[in-house]
């Protein structure tokens, strides 16, 4: 039987998912296959609308080898496992005169743990466990949750936290999961031949597809010991997110209430000379935190730097006590002890990280009204780590419809820690970019408008005048506006203010809602406006005339305090860079194209994206912001812009009353 070609098997999937077959998803899925067939590295831009998933899923399947599928986001793992993955599968064996098998794979916080759900939660004023179905009272939320999932226990087959639905809290879903480090592992837990967690690795390692998170790649690239299933090609989906995923999972957390229950946790585990040294070091780092003032610490000041030392030594010894240590008299004394154990682990690894003091991290202290004092500590940089452990034995594919900024893949591939396209060296991963386009005709779908005529935005400054130019436009657009700011602060004052101003257009804000909700509600009514910060700027589907335009209120550069932004920057300047262009202005180029590609989410879609900061006019920079966008018609003419608003609302209120 004559093996199938490339083109014929993603007609076959598309017609089964069925949708319809792009130019740009044929270019994506040959350049795919050539990647994998030549073990080398692939970045490529696909533009919204594209098929991207089909684009690397079919070259994928064909190849027959094992595949993971790392995503960012909850909704796309979703749409692989429960929709793409089935149809293509079944779209595919008779052609491929196979079945390829697919799971998900996530981190073990993510499964309900029996053993917590049956036995109990270890607490932290007591040595034993409670049940924390009678601790907490029937008629509550927590209560109502903890039952919920109880019933649920009996009846789900993944254990998987994302398929109970509607959700429950965090603080319920945490009586009843457990992290990696708490975990009593499978030989040792009397539940372990049914664990959730562990059946969902074994299903992992006989899939040719494993569907993934950004964290659990990262954590098994970090971490040394594989959660991941052996596999010869990797695809890195939603991939400007992985290098801000990494530096989540690669940053440590030291705050006085972790420090606390660390305490408590292991007081009544280890004897009383171990559990005073840990009580002492723990108030001793409590007082320095009351005291520290926000911002980077280039150096730690000699008195933290000795109640670091006090905690990590503390911690050192509390860890051989605790392994030492036997008390028959505590429930489920090895769930206890594991807790315990985990808490006053992760305690020790963060002082002694910031206490060893690396070249190549960043620690800074913070302080939030909410969550109270931290000290954090960061890479500087994950591109080596990524270099080293991403690039190495396998064919990688990365994907996006935003990786070619300011014209070319070189800012995305440095991050990534790539030297520039088309680079000799023998220990120099060698890689390809490839832009596929989008469907759509942006020059005749959309509009860039830059207010060229606002006064430059000073920070936190009062801007009147940018109020004045959104109220026109949202009362020209006739609402349908996507509002996205570049600060929670920026957004609320925003809402507040033409809110008083335009009531007739009902103005929806980030966190008075879920975004689930504030999403579904923004969609339904076509008058009203979506206002928020970072998540808006990337997580809004909404195609249709409900999202008309979108206004970027100033360019989103990195707040200049940022600890971590400002010290990557300095040490790009340091080694002979343009640190605001390497570190600041990709970063907003970034944002600003995914801001951008909330206008146009399908091929009848019209409207404006506004950016309110005449910087992206003027300044040297805005032509490499520009180059990051997608290809609208520009304009500076603010009454052509207005004009076209109104144009567009009245024929989508035309089309609404047909």
């Amino acid at each position: 039987m004559t093996k199938p070609s490339l083109p014929e098997l993603l007609h076959a999937a598309v017609t089964a998912v069925g949708g319809t077959e792009r130019p740009g998803q044929v270019t994506m899925a040959e350049a795919v296959a050539d990647a994998i067939d030549d073990s080398s590295h692939l970045l490529v831009q696909a533009g919204t609308g594209t098929g991207k998933s089909l684009g690397y899923l079919v070259p994928a399947l064909a190849h027959g080898e094992r595949v993971v599928v790392a995503t960012a986001t909850l909704a796309l793992q979703r749409q692989l496992v429960e929709r793409d993955l089935p149809r293509t599968v079944d779209a595919l064996h008779p052609q491929l005169r196979r079945r390829p098998e697919f799971a998900m794979l996530k981190g073990r916080s993510n499964y309900l743990c029996l053993h917590r759900l049956h036995e109990g939660v270890p607490q932290d004023e007591e040595e034993g466990l409670f049940d924390q179905f009678e601790a907490a009272a029937p008629t509550s939320k927590l209560g109502q949750d903890l039952l919920r999932l109880r019933d649920w226990s009996d009846e789900t087959e993944t254990g998987d936290r994302d398929d109970l639905t509607p959700g429950v809290s965090d603080r319920a879903w945490a009586q009843v999961s457990v992290s990696s480090r708490e975990c009593l592992g499978a030989s040792k837990c009397a539940y372990g031949a049914e664990c959730f967690a562990e059946m969902a690795r074994e299903r992992a390692k006989l899939a040719e597809v494993v569907v993934t998170n950004h964290a659990l790649l990262a954590i098994d690239a970090i971490e040394g010991a594989p959660v991941l299933p052996q596999h010869e090609v990797l695809i890195v989906d939603e991939a400007h997110e992985l290098v801000s995923r990494v530096t989540g999972v690669a940053t440590g957390e030291l705050t006085p209430g972790q420090v606390n229950r660390a305490v408590r946790r292991a007081a009544k585990l280890v004897n009383e000379k171990a559990a005073d040294q840990l009580q002492t070091a723990a108030e001793g780092f409590e007082r320095l935190m009351e005291l520290a003032l926000p911002g980077r610490l280039e150096e730690i000041p000699e008195d933290l730097g000795y109640a670091l030392m006090a905690l990590r030594d503390a911690a050192r010894t509390v860890i051989s006590a605790i392994g030492s240590t036997r008390d028959k008299s505590v429930q489920d004394e090895d769930a206890v002890r594991k807790q315990a154990l985990a808490s006053v682990e992760s305690i020790h690894d963060v002082a002694e990280r910031i206490t060893n003091g690396s070249e190549w991290d960043v620690v800074w202290y913070e302080r939030h009204d909410r969550f109270g004092a931290s000290l954090r500590v960061a890479p500087m940089s994950v591109s080596g780590l990524l270099r080293e452990k991403l690039f190495a034995d396998r064919s990688v594919v990365l994907t996006s419809a935003t990786l070619k900024l300011g014209g070319d893949f070189n800012g995305v591939g440095a991050s990534l820690g790539l030297a520039p396209e088309g680079t000799e060296g023998d220990d120099l991963p060698q890689w390809k970019g490839v832009d596929v386009g989008s469907p759509f005709d942006y020059p005749k779908q959309g509009i860039l408008y830059v207010a060229k005529h606002l006064s430059r935005p000073a920070r936190d400054g009062d801007r009147g005048d940018m109020l004045d130019e959104l109220t026109e436009l949202i009362q020209a657009a006739g609402g349908r506006t996507l509002g996205l700011f570049s600060s929670m602060r920026a957004a609320q004052l925003a809402a507040e203010e033409l809110r008083s101003r335009i009531p007739e257009y009902p103005i929806l804000l980030q966190g008075e809602e879920t975004l689930g909700e504030l999403i579904k509600n923004f969609a339904a009514d076509p008058k009203t406006c979506l206002f928020g910060t970072l998540s808006l700027w990337q997580g809004v589907d909404v195609p249709g005339a409900s999202c008309q335009l979108v206004v970027m209120d100033k360019i989103p550069f990195p707040r200049p305090d940022d600890p971590l932004m400002s010290a990557r920057q300095k040490a790009v300047e340091d080694a002979g860079g343009n640190g605001f262009m390497a570190v600041a202005a990709t970063h907003a180029a970034l944002l600003m194209a995914q801001g951008a590609g909330r206008l146009v989410r399908a091929s009848g879609d019209r409207g404006v994206v506004a950016v309110l900061d005449q910087r992206l006019a003027t300044a040297r920079y805005g032509s490499y912001l520009k180059a990051s966008l997608p290809d609208f018609w520009y304009t500076t003419d603010r009454n052509q812009v207005r004009r076209s608003l109104a144009a567009i609302d009245e024929a989508a209120r035309k089309t609404e009353e047909a």
